[in-house]
């Protein structure tokens, strides 16, 4: 049966990802899977993007990995000059989507923006009906990230599961994750584990640390979600 760990939404906060990867040694995965947004809001953008180079297998592009450095976006000087070149070309580089097939479940893994709108768990099993189908074929389960809340939930058309954020997570302020325990790459239907992960983390540093930065866009507001859990605006 082999481990696979689902990340998204690191968003440049290091405390929160040193306190999930702790965890995910524990574990000891077979794969790491990152579902986008390395960068962005947080102010150790440039780190949290080489983690996820340096320790997940497989990635996906999110909307914050493809426009952060965008002269259109508010901060992009900070991020440009954060990352540098090199970082920037290889997020922007990143596939939008991958799928995954586990115990007789073919997954669509997508991060949300820029392939959908974002959307959280509680939407109608009517509007999730489109997210279990690409241009190419129909999955019978999703996974996504860009809500920055974890949920499992079935529908209809099959299993609809959200990361939930790493380092930026709305309402509960811990570090989330998600972890698939099964038979991959088995089309024949078997038993599946699935379980978030969700890792307490030094918030307070976590906040120390950006409000230390003084170039960071939105600095406030960063400091108030990764405290409070609640947006800013």
């Amino acid at each position: 049966m082999a481990k696979i760990v689902l990340l998204a939404d690191l968003h440049g906060n290091m405390p929160a990802t040193l306190a999930m990867e702790a965890e995910i040694n524990k574990i000891e995965p077979d794969e790491i899977w990152f579902l986008g947004d390395a960068v962005g809001k947080g102010p150790e953008s440039d780190k949290t993007c080489d983690w996820v180079r340096e320790h997940c297998q497989y990635f996906i592009g999110g909307n914050w990995d493809y426009g952060s450095s965008d002269p259109k976006n508010e901060g992009s000087d900070f991020y440009r000059k954060q990352l540098g070149e090199e970082r920037i070309t290889w997020l922007r580089g990143l596939p939008n989507e991958a799928e995954l097939l586990v115990s007789g479940i073919q997954f669509r893994l997508f991060h949300g923006r820029p392939v959908t709108p974002l959307f959280q768990g509680s939407a109608s099993d009517e509007f999730l009906s489109d997210f279990f189908r690409n241009r190419e074929k129909t999955y019978s389960g999703f996974i996504c990230a860009d809500s920055h809340r974890p949920y499992m939930r079935t529908t209809p058309f099959g299993y609809a599961l959200n990361t939930g954020s790493v380092g930026n997570s709305l309402c509960v302020t811990k570090a989330h994750g998600l972890l698939i325990e099964g038979e991959k790459d088995c089309k024949e239907e078997a038993p599946i584990r699935i379980t978030t992960l969700s890792v307490p983390y030094d918030n307070g540093l976590a906040a120390k640390i950006a409000a230390e930065c003084e170039e960071l866009p939105m600095r406030e507001a960063y400091i108030r979600e990764v405290l409070t859990g609640v947006y800013a605006r």
